[in-house]
């Protein structure tokens, strides 16, 4: 029988193989012919399932050697509010609404500029060996060590040097992203009914779920999630119905009236205990992510759309693209960042998650595979920017000084790159979603949902329902962002709770809420002032920071590796270094050469100092640079210094903290006797749960012999109200066996 399974098993893997190769082989050494998405589908799907099974197993129960005896901080430090014993479902749920933001939908629409080829094989090769790696070990060893974010960790395990370069780098770093990441939603909510109705009711129905687990149904996964999905599409559909009633003045909002809305739902949502509306509202959104996700990858099997844009464009080469300026190495890389790899990941992986976790080996699915699921997304953003024709594309993603403001102007500029198109076709692709441009809409989420429509119209209403699914589309991607702000404002709130306790140690306490109360609102009110400044400054606030997002982004990724490949070392796994030290090679080489191009390239559209030259000189000349007023070109000028500034700063402290982790562990690799293991001593867990989000036929057996449902818990202890919360366990049994509930103990100090 094993033996028959065996075979079994080799023959479906293999075909998988198989086909995915064969997939790839289309999508490499096709030129000119017709491709069909769906050979990119299969392609990414194929690479996943095989990545997934062989060789996230691999670093998991090889390299990092996960403990399932182990109690993780949320059974060790449960306080019913940071720290809490979550289902994995649930929790998986979090963790991938929580790092899914604008970058798996935006970056791969704006570097499809390039051809689908390049961004196709960084998402995919990106995710599996670079972005999926970081997310599952950073994890791991956040959850090893009470939880303790980014820069806690590389302050304890690299030094005071490194480390405080770290906190400052990520702090700073984690604000833009914020920041960049909130004016995404404002700009899609701003004067959107139909979009504020649906986003807002997500919220009490989340409050309805957790509430609903906590105490009306404990344990019942299934049960709530049911409701809550039906909760969830009458809200969308009724934000329809909101948009064409009377209804719709109350909720068309100004983008300053959104403003403090955001910011108001982000310091709540970051002081809420995490089971009343943060876990079942990123739940929540999970499903109508996966739903719209597998519904657009159904859509791409039947519609079976083809890829109209190039393999490679001559834009790759050059460098003189019109949505952004720079070659291909190194900016398709910087600009595809989340779905391939992303930094902020790193910071859910070492703070609202490893407070979450249930059991040690759930970092597996909760990291590696919610990572892969991110990727999936950013596959399809690309698909749907390049099953577009290439002239409506750039039509959408060009700047109005490249291709003037009027369809006429657009239609010759482009055809003037090559790709033919009229000005009859640009007012019609308008039209038929019902919008009186689509001209410079700029961002790359206008185009995904431009993308969307297109394929879902193909099987779902035809024509006539374009503009019912490019809004719809809209929407989705608002839902899709906001669950990062949340969790983004939290996570602030854990690392200035961390630093601050070093001077006042009531900080440390999650349940002292004056600490809780001020951090949230520091952490709030920066990315809030960035964000306020930039609704009424279109050349200030945040707008000013946007060109350093990929950038920031790409060198936290580079940070995070750091730390990584550092703890690999002292923990004595040298054998398997290189699962991080690769790709911490790569991002490091790719980020820092992005770096020197943006603040010393002479071309004015790459280089930061270049560009404030080209405006400082044309003001002192009494010229005019594409119609701006003196006032404004002042204003280019001073935001092209701070960002050339930030770029490099934010450069420097990543080689400090590189270079510093180097000593480390060199330190490490000559004198293993003297490392000093933060790791907080092994307490043996008595959660029962199982390892992977669908539980084995011997774990469905060890959870009915314990009497607990799929969700897992403590035998014994299973339906009080505390103790089952939005599918978790309650697990402070084991809290006399080590730690006190503080999040940034120093509980290790032990030497190996």
């Amino acid at each position: 029988m094993l033996q028959q399974v065996r075979i079994k098993s080799v023959v479906i893997w293999t075909a998988v193989a198989l086909v995915s190769a064969f997939a790839w082989s289309v999508l490499a050494l096709s030129r000119g012919e017709e491709v069909s998405a769906a050979w990119m589908v299969a392609a990414a799907l194929g690479s996943y399932a095989i990545a997934y099974r062989f060789y996230s197993k691999f670093i998991a129960y090889r390299a990092l050697r996960v403990d399932r005896t182990r109690a993780t901080p949320a059974e060790r430090l449960n306080d019913g509010v940071d720290y809490h014993p979550t289902d994995r479902r649930v929790l998986l749920g979090h963790h991938f609404a929580s790092i899914s933001g604008a970058g798996p939908l935006v970056g791969p629409v704006l570097a499809a500029q390039m051809g689908y080829l390049p961004g196709t094989i960084w998402i995919i090769a990106g995710v599996i060996f670079a972005g999926a790696v970081q997310d599952m070990v950073v994890l791991f060893f956040s959850s090893r060590r009470n939880g303790k974010s980014l820069g806690s960790m590389i302050r304890d395990e690299i030094g005071p040097v490194g480390g405080i370069a770290a906190l400052v780098a990520v702090f700073a770093i984690l604000i833009i992203l914020l920041g960049v990441l909130a004016l995404v939603v404002l700009n899609a909510l701003a004067e959107s009914p139909w979009g504020t109705f649906s986003t807002a009711m997500t919220m009490p129905v989340a409050v309805f779920m957790g509430l609903y687990l906590r105490y009306l149904r404990p344990g019942r996964v299934a049960e709530v999630t049911a409701i809550g999905i039906a909760l969830l599409l009458f809200s969308i559909v009724a934000g329809r119905w909101v948009a064409e009633s009377s209804w719709a003045e109350f909720f068309t909002l100004s983008p300053q009236a959104l403003v403090g809305w955001l910011v108001a739902y982000g310091f709540v949502a970051s002081v809420l205990p995490v089971w009343l509306l943060l876990a079942p509202r990123d739940y929540l959104s999970t499903f109508l992510k996966i739903g719209t996700i597998g519904l657009l990858f159904v859509g791409v099997l039947i519609a079976n759309p083809t890829l109209k844009m190039d393999a490679v464009t001559e834009f790759a080469s050059r460098g003189d693209g019109p949505v952004f300026a720079g070659s291909l190495f190194p900016f398709v890389f910087i600009t595809i960042a989340c779905g391939a790899l992303s930094g902020f990941h790193a910071l859910v992986a070492s703070g609202t998650t490893p407070k979450m976790l249930q059991k040690e080996p759930q970092v597996r699915p909760i990291g590696y595979g919610g990572m892969l699921m991110e990727s999936s997304v950013a596959v399809l953003a690309i698909i749907a920017a390049c099953v577009l024709d290439p002239g409506l594309y750039l039509s959408m993603n060009a700047p109005p000084s490249v291709i003037g403001d009027t369809f006429q102007s657009a239609a010759e500029t482009i055809t003037g790159f090559g790709y033919v198109i009229t000005p009859e076709q640009l007012q019609a692709a308008a039209a038929s979603v019902e919008a009186d441009s689509l001209l410079s809409k700029t961002g790359g989420a206008p185009t995904f949902a431009m993308g969307v429509a297109v394929i879902f119209a193909e099987f779902l209403g035809g024509e006539s329902a374009m503009a019912f699914w490019y809004h719809f589309a809209i929407m989705f991607e608002v839902l899709f962002i906001l669950t990062t702000i949340d969790s983004g404002t939290r996570i602030g709130r854990f690392m200035l709770q961390e630093v601050a306790g070093k001077a006042h140690p009531r900080f440390r306490d999650h349940n002292w809420k004056p600490g809780v109360l001020l951090t949230s609102g520091i952490v709030a009110g920066l990315w809030g002032y960035f964000l306020w400044v930039g609704v009424n400054d279109p050349l200030g606030g945040i707008r000013s920071l946007f060109p350093v997002f990929g950038i920031s982004n790409q060198l936290l990724a580079a940070i995070a590796l750091t730390i990584c490949t550092t703890l690999m070392i002292k923990a004595g796994r040298v054998k398997y270094v290189w699962v991080t030290a690769v790709p911490l090679f790569w991002v490091a080489l790719v980020t820092l050469v992005a770096s020197w191009q943006k603040v010393f390239s002479a071309d004015p559209d790459i280089g930061f100092f270049a560009q404030r030259a080209l405006y400082r000189d044309a003001i002192a000349a009494g010229e005019s640079l594409g119609g701006q007023t003196e006032d404004q070109m002042r204003t280019v000028v001073t935001n092209a210094t701070v960002n050339g500034v930030i770029s490099a700063v934010f450069a420097i402290l990543v080689v400090i903290i590189i270079v510093d982790a180097s000593r480390v562990c060199v330190r490490a690799l000559r004198h293993p006797e003297n490392v000093v293991n933060h790791e907080t001593p092994h307490v043996t867990s008595r959660i029962i749960a199982p390892d992977g989000i669908l539980a084995t036929t011997a774990e469905r057996a060890e959870l009915e012999a314990a009497g607990l449902p799929s969700t897992g818990g403590v035998p014994g202890e299973f339906g009080g109200a505390r103790g089952d919360s939005p599918g978790g366990n309650d697990g402070t049994a084991g809290r006399d066996h080590g730690g006190n509930g503080a999040a940034g103990n120093d509980d290790g100090g032990s030497t190996r």
